[in-house]
C-alpha cells in the first residue's frame, strides 16, 4: 500500500468498468450508500451535497449494531477526476478520491487520507487499509447497477 508520507494512507484499484459509471456510483447517493463503509456496514445518509462547501453527513451501522456518525464538508469536486473534503467528525483528516479513466473500459480509483499526526495515522492505518480494499470490493459489486 504505497504513501507518500507518514500522515496518508492509500489504497487504489483498477476497475473493469468505464470512469463515468465508476464516478457515477460514487456521485449518487442512491448508489454510493450501498458500497461505501466496510463489509457489512450499511449507511443512512442525512446529507450529501456534492459541491465545494457542500457538507455530507452520515451514519455508518455496523454488523454489531454500533453506529458511527461521520461529518464532512467538500473541498475539491472535479467530476470523473477528483472529489475530496476534510472530515468534520473525528478521526480528524482530509480525503481525496481520484478517478483516472485507463481506457474505455477500465478505471482506476484512488483513496487518500491524509492525517495532520503522523501518530493518528499509524494508529487508523491498521485497520483503515483493510477497510479501504472491502470499500473497493462492495463497489465492484454495485457497478452492475448502475447506469450512465
Amino acid at each position: 500500500m504505497p504513501t507518500k508520507t507518514n500522515r496518508e494512507i492509500y489504497n487504489e484499484r483498477i476497475l473493469k468498468a468505464p470512469v463515468d459509471k465508476v464516478y457515477q456510483a460514487f456521485s449518487n447517493p442512491s448508489h454510493l450508500k450501498e458500497w461505501w463503509g466496510p463489509e457489512g456496514y450499511t449507511n443512512t445518509f442525512h446529507e450529501f451535497d456534492l459541491r465545494p462547501g457542500g457538507k455530507w453527513s452520515l451514519t455508518m451501522h455496523s454488523p454489531t449494531k454500533a453506529n458511527y456518525e461521520n461529518a464532512s464538508i467538500f473541498k475539491t469536486i472535479r467530476p470523473q477526476k477528483l472529489v475530496s473534503w476534510s472530515r468534520t467528525s473525528h478521526p480528524i483528516f482530509d480525503m481525496e478520491i481520484a478517478f483516472e479513466k485507463l481506457n474505455d473500459s477500465e478505471t482506476q480509483i484512488s483513496f487518500r487520507m491524509i492525517f495532520d499526526c503522523p501518530n493518528t495515522c499509524e494508529k487508523i492505518r491498521v485497520f483503515a487499509g483493510p477497510k479501504n480494499e472491502e470499500n473497493f470490493d462492495r463497489l465492484e459489486k454495485e457497478l452492475p447497477n448502475v447506469e450512465i
